[in-house]
């Protein structure tokens, strides 16, 4: 029975109920990562294997950390980032050399799909001929131009350090997700960023690709990486996919997604019909579509709000206390939370997948740490602030020193801790937005996914819930404050 109630609350909340059986696929935050996850998952069902997509996981080191941990089974990587960035410390000069490498971590490199998505970089046709950009040595003649690159190949050891030092570039380049980076170039807001080979956009768009022609890049074959603890049917099922996808074939899926606006479910699904001879549905309304993401999204985002600020108000009050009772201990209580709100949301999350590995657990622990600050803080100031008359007469009165803090000083701080409380629960509803970069769903899942796809009706179907919840929140609070705050320290 108990069990039952718990598979009913995951499936309301739209979170995964894992059984030991069950194979996770990952995939990263760009289309043609997120279409290939699709493609597993479907096909792992088809053949009788429960699986789950967690799907837009941030860029590389969250869903090889992810993998590394246990949290997902398998995803696809590519030979020249496993090559120069993943295992670059351990230096491998082939495929086999990486194989024994990943071995060593209980990981195992599968065999081609058949493509190769390469690293580019590109610029429009008509920069080209005004320039006479043809090559990427070409680009240090042109200091002036304005490079926008996605962030994770802004700071790869294969991408534009490795670029900027064996061409000798002068220009500085700034950093941004990849499908804004491509639409500032398409639309003249900066003149050069990098590409991905298989990217619909340059056909598109008729983006002219720089020849390296100091042959710095590696090949980046698209690769099965998985647990070497992955069932065998699972493994037997990812074989069938070896060599069935060719670069044009890649090409047109991409397309299908990101210029005729097919979803990635259904864009697997046609694929799979169409190699395999399966009867997969592929009739899915857009807005159907957006309905059903937006109720799942819902109950996720206010499981992650919830629990986290019920664990906050835990833990940041007693602290809070703390340090008003023990002032050396305050000083160091308040510093250290004060830190905590400023370390970035992507490297906390990044930095607890280790332990915690994907999905609610660790965007709970990061909302949780993110909510300490304003309640730790006016938990303390509320009770400092107390007039010191009041105090004294509480103590002339024979009261106890834990009677004094419970009957006099909190209710007295009452107000000021309800206020902390409150600006947690309104940062909570933001911050969670984030937590769907690690697969705990929420509003941030459309907002991610509708920046990729430069789709604004779908980011704000997420952006929209999110502030309509965060003023819920407020007005929820307005009806708990005469509930927890004595009479005479009411606003009217």
């Amino acid at each position: 029975m108990r069990s039952s109630l718990i598979l009913a609350v995951l499936h309301l909340s739209g979170l995964p109920a894992f059984t030991a059986e069950t194979v996770v696929v990952g995939s990263k935050a760009f289309t043609e990562s997120v279409v290939l996850g699709e493609i597993i998952r479907q096909l792992l069902e088809v053949r009788g294997i429960r699986a789950e997509h967690k799907a837009e996981l941030g860029g590389t080191p969250v869903v090889y950390n992810g993998l590394k941990a246990g949290t997902i089974s398998v995803y696809v990587e590519y030979t020249g980032t496993l090559m120069q960035e993943l295992l670059a410390d351990k230096r491998p000069t082939n495929e086999q050399e990486v194989r024994a490498r990943l071995a060593e971590q209980n990981l195992v490199l599968g065999q081609r799909l058949g493509f190769i998505n390469n690293y580019e970089i590109g610029v429009t046709r008509e920069l080209a001929r005004t320039r006479r950009l043809k090559k990427l040595s070409d680009l240090e003649q042109h200091p002036d131009l304005n490079i926008a690159l996605s962030s994770e190949f802004l700071g790869r050891k294969d991408g534009w350090p490795l670029i900027k030092a064996r061409y000798g570039l002068p220009q500085v380049a700034l950093g941004m997700n990849h499908e804004t980076a491509m639409a500032g170039l398409v639309r003249g807001k900066n003149d050069v960023t990098d590409l991905y080979s298989t990217d619909s956009e340059i056909a598109q768009y008729d983006l002219v690709k720089l020849e390296d022609d100091r042959g710095i890049m590696p090949v980046y074959h698209a690769v099965y990486l998985y647990r070497a603890d992955l069932p065998t049917k699972a493994v037997e099922v990812l074989k069938e996919l070896e060599g069935k996808i060719d670069t044009q074939l890649m090409l047109r899926l991409n397309a299908n997604v990101r210029i005729n606006r097919v979803s990635e479910t259904v864009v697997a699904a046609e694929f799979l019909n169409e190699t395999f001879g399966l009867n997969l549905p592929t009739g899915e309304s857009r807005w159907g579509r957006l309905a059903s993401g937006m109720v799942s999204a819902t109950w996720q985002h206010l499981l992650l709000v919830i629990v986290s600020l019920a664990l906050s108000v835990a833990v940041a009050i007693p602290l809070g206390i703390l340090a008003y009772t023990r002032p050396r201990l305050g000083t160091l209580i308040l510093a250290t939370v004060g830190v905590i709100q400023t370390i970035p949301s992507m490297a906390l999350l990044v930095f607890v997948i280790p332990v915690l590995g994907l999905g609610l657990w660790p965007a709970l622990a990061a909302l949780l740490l993110y909510s300490l600050l304003p309640i730790v803080r006016n938990t303390y100031q509320g009770l400092k602030d107390i007039p010191l008359a009041l105090k004294e007469s509480a103590v002339v009165i024979g009261l106890s020193r834990q009677a004094r803090l419970w009957r006099i000083e909190l209710p007295l701080a009452s107000r000021s801790i309800l206020v902390g409380i409150k600006t947690a629960a309104v940062i909570n509803v933001g911050t969670a937005t984030i937590g769907a970069i690690i697969g705990a769903g929420g509003y941030g899942q459309p907002i991610l996914t509708g920046i990729r796809l430069d789709d604004i009706p779908m980011i704000l179907s997420g952006a929209i819930p999110a502030a309509l919840m965060a003023l819920a929140m407020q007005g929820l609070f307005a009806v708990v404050e005469p509930l927890v705050v004595p009479k005479g320290l009411r606003v009217s």
